[in-house]
């Protein structure tokens, strides 16, 4: 899952083998290991080089502190670090929160491609008009309990405001 708060995920971060790799620590280890097991830093850097440029993250380079890029940019390598495993369900969570218009457009052109790719998304936000032109499905939840589906033809700003303020029955909360 892509963390939602990427401002201290950032700061812990540099561009570098240690920003976008160090993905190197679960399901992508071996691909980073040489023919000794070693991670192979030449291998860590072609992967950043590659999102780099996939991704169209503006940078002054591989030692480039994160914090100090724009929030888009942020966004963009907290991206990367995920689609470096090369999930096929990717679960991003407020994915746009806290950029630019323009970043935003390019986050949703990188979602749509995964989406034509293969990969599965599933966005969690809580802006409307980004899930109605975002989605395929929407599923509405309140108080932790799935109120209802839309099929993206019948999504509209009222029926899903519907699903939102729709009670929910005392025994599907638990309570």
């Amino acid at each position: 899952m892509c963390p939602v708060n990427k401002a201290w995920f950032c700061q812990q971060l540099r561009l570098n083998y240690c920003g976008l790799v160090h993905i190197s620590e679960l399901s992508s280890l071996q691909e980073y290991a040489n023919k000794l097991g070693f991670l192979s830093t030449k291998k860590e850097r072609m992967t950043v080089d590659e999102y780099i440029r996939a991704l169209s993250i503006k940078t002054s380079g591989f030692e480039q502190i994160v914090g100090d890029l724009s929030g888009g940019n942020q966004q963009k390598i907290v991206l990367a670090r995920c689609l470096a495993t090369k999930p096929s369900v990717l679960i991003l969570d407020e994915p746009t929160r806290g950029i630019d218009v323009g970043a935003k457009y390019e986050i949703y052109e990188i979602m749509d491609q995964l989406a034509a790719s293969g990969v599965s998304i599933i966005m969690v936000s809580s802006e409307l008009p980004e899930l109605l032109a975002m989605s395929d499905r929407i599923a509405v939840m309140r108080e932790g309990v799935i109120t209802g589906e839309l099929d993206y033809t019948e999504a509209t700003e009222e029926s899903v405001m519907n699903l939102a303020t729709k009670e929910v029955a005392a025994n599907e909360t638990g309570k």
